[in-house]
């Protein structure tokens, strides 16, 4: 007998923001299968505009308190690129190994706080705090690590203010970054825990594909993160200031966040997508996770975004070990890290990674460095779709060999495997009144 399901998750929990799971199917036919966002649209690309050049990434690093350096550093290189300012080396340094902390702890945050209850048959984090304290003291203890590099790098653990245009506004003193040195040390062996932890339950992630899209930065002398060109895994690689080539956004009546595509329907951004235009990049400690966990590019399972936030998470850490060391050798000073910033009228674009994926803050300034026009595109918001579909293609597969309740956990799952912050997503639709 053809199965029906009436599926209506209110507010997914362990996601950031609001969205509902909502499936109808009746007769073993799909009607309706989407991920609902509901949240309130967030104005602040109209907050930017009107904004002298010093206080766009003052403002932009708070549409986000887990990804504040992503945004920061989205927004800085937007206006190092509309002045044309050039960047010391060890500023150049001292914005990746941000880029690379925050990376860590945001990975570390979702695999083991909000996917890891799934793998451990837990409805949260707080029971396993008594069935595997050691796991959760783990992710806490790497996490605080990751956080305090951005107190020692920028005087406080979020939302940095001394990452500036053109360089910085603070010196790291050596012997924080001497300390900060041993802490990473004395963590590898905490990372290769995690490795061994995830590999320890990749039966739990279910076995589901479908081919799509990957969109994602490439460098061609490193893993990229913190800038690069744009690369499409079906319709090839172009600069970064034409990003509009690729990410074209539509509205979406179960969604106050708009829905992006490309070659097709939807396309993927984050930690899976950036692993299969990037796996050659990958440093030592990064590759051997990998192999660890036998993830291998190109896949195309969605669950497994967890898996490469795990490979991922083993990289940032060897690349920040890497800057450190750079740092410290370096002997910072004032001069070194000062920047030199003259106001011009132009046209920025920064394009980032931040940890769930693509970023883009595009501004364009007038002659006195006020921002007139802004646009940003977050990587929730380009993930929404491809959520949608694969769902579509999942439900149909699973409908007559699955409960509802076991559908309607994957379901969850497959939301929580992308890591959306969806508050983020949400942000002005410009309404044209006739």
């Amino acid at each position: 007998m053809a199965k029906s399901l009436d599926i209506n998750v209110h507010h997914l929990t362990r996601v950031e923001g609001h969205g509902n799971i909502v499936v109808r199917a009746s007769d073993g036919k799909v009607e309706k299968c989407v991920l609902e966002i509901v949240e309130t649209p967030r104005v602040f690309e109209s907050m930017i505009e009107g904004l002298r050049w010093r206080d766009t990434s003052l403002l932009t690093c708070r549409i986000c308190g887990i990804c504040s350096v992503a945004h920061t550093t989205a927004s800085i290189l937007a206006t190092d690129e509309a002045f044309g300012l050039e960047l010391s080396p060890e500023s150049l340094t001292l914005r990746k190994l941000l880029m690379y902390a925050e990376v860590l702890q945001s990975h570390v945050l979702h695999v083991y706080f909000l996917a890891a209850p799934d793998a451990f048959g837990a409805p949260s984090v707080i029971p396993l705090a008594s069935s595997h304290p050691e796991v959760v003291k783990r992710a806490l203890k790497l996490k605080k690590l990751a956080n305090y590099t951005c107190a020692v790098l920028c005087g406080r653990h979020v939302h940095p203010i001394s990452l500036v245009p053109g360089g910085f506004t603070y010196v790291p003193p050596k012997k924080g970054l001497v300390e900060l040195k041993q802490l990473y040390a004395d963590a590898r062996a905490d990372i290769e825990a995690t490795v061994e932890t995830i590999s320890g339950v990749l039966d739990k992630f279910p076995s589901f594909e479908r081919e799509r899209e990957d969109i994602s930065l490439v460098r061609d002398d490193e893993y990229a993160i913190y800038n690069g060109e744009l690369k499409s895994s079906k319709a090839g690689q172009i600069d970064h200031r034409d990003y509009l080539e690729f990410i074209k956004e539509k509205c979406v009546e179960h969604s106050t966040s708009k829905h992006v595509y490309n070659v097709e329907e939807s396309f993927a951004v984050g930690a899976l997508s950036r692993f299969n235009n990037n796996s050659a990049q990958l440093n030592e400690f990064g590759v051997a996770a990998a192999k660890a966990l036998g993830l291998e590019a190109p896949c195309h399972n969605p669950y497994l975004n967890n898996v490469a936030q795990v490979v991922e998470a083993a990289h940032a850490y060897q690349e920040a070990v890497n800057c450190l060391d750079e740092l410290i050798a370096a002997d910072l000073t004032e001069e070194k890290l000062a920047p030199n910033v003259v106001p011009k009228a132009g046209r920025g674009v920064g394009a980032t990674e931040a940890p769930r994926g693509l970023l883009i803050h595009d501004y364009t300034y007038d002659e006195n460095g006020v921002c007139t026009e802004a646009n940003c595109i977050i990587p929730t918001g380009m993930n929404l779709g491809n959520i949608d579909r694969d769902m579509q293609k999942y439900v149909p597969e699973v409908i007559e060999d699955r409960s509802q309740d076991q559908i309607e956990h994957d379901l969850e799952m497959l939301v929580r495997a992308y890591d959306p912050c969806i508050s983020c997503s949400v942000h002005l639709l410009k309404v044209d009144w006739v």
